[in-house]
């Protein structure tokens, strides 16, 4: 699958590792830097999603989308992204990755409004899913020399998830990310903790990207440990 990622935020929170292990399957390992476990909230416009070989469709494959997720090794050692969720603003979409890929996609009226100085990102998950929302306003800065600790936390070319009781992966092939710094406005949500994670505390360290090309390969089943 293919598709495009514009105006991208990271928001990256510190937690114990303690509270973050619990909340993942046994058959990955908590990924952690600094003797942090780091849990982020990643809002961006999804664009020209399409299978290889077809165009994409105008209505489908453009849409905002708002994760939370934390990184996690797997019985291979490769490091890669686990999801508590996913938010998109498109049905289809959401039921075709719940089916496909087995993550775990919820449906949420959504939007980002790009300006000269800020981007503000909306979401408010539809009722059928649940509830939670988010409110996001980010003003992007300078080019950023990519650090050892700002690839740990935004450079994973690997997803994970579970198909019934076995590891599921999916390879995420991109060029490298075009970061920059950013500040932010302002936050509103309650998506972290509706999600199962704890509430985080303090503010989070910010990146930010304009645009990214990504191909993500197919679903397959990990070798056990």
């Amino acid at each position: 699958m293919y598709q495009r990622w514009r105006f991208l935020t990271f928001l990256h929170w510190r937690y114990d590792p303690s509270a973050i292990e619990k909340l993942l399957p046994s058959q990955v390992t908590l990924d952690t830097f600094d003797g942090s476990a780091w849990i982020g909230l990643t809002p961006f416009l999804l664009t020209d999603l399409r299978p290889p070989f077809l165009p994409s469709l105008p209505h489908i494959s453009h849409f905002p989308e708002t994760n939370v997720r934390t990184y996690v090794r797997g019985p291979d050692g490769e490091r890669g992204v686990w999801f508590f969720t996913l938010e998109a603003d498109r049905l289809a979409a959401v039921m075709g990755a719940r089916l496909l890929y087995r993550l775990p996609y919820r449906w949420a009226a959504m939007r980002v409004t790009v300006s000269d100085t800020a981007i503000q990102y909306r979401s408010a998950r539809k009722r059928l899913f649940g509830s939670a929302q988010t409110r996001i306003e980010v003003a992007p800065g300078d080019r950023l020399s990519v650090s050892d600790f700002d690839n740990f936390l935004t450079a994973r070319y690997r997803l994970y998830t579970l198909v019934g009781r076995r590891l599921g992966y999916a390879q995420i092939d991109h060029e490298p990310w075009p970061l920059q710094t950013g500040r932010l406005v302002g936050l509103d949500q309650n998506l972290i903790e509706r999600s199962g994670v704890p509430a985080p505390a303090g503010a989070p360290i910010l990146h930010y990207s304009a645009d990214l090309t990504v191909r993500i390969g197919r679903l397959r089943l990990a070798e056990p440990s």
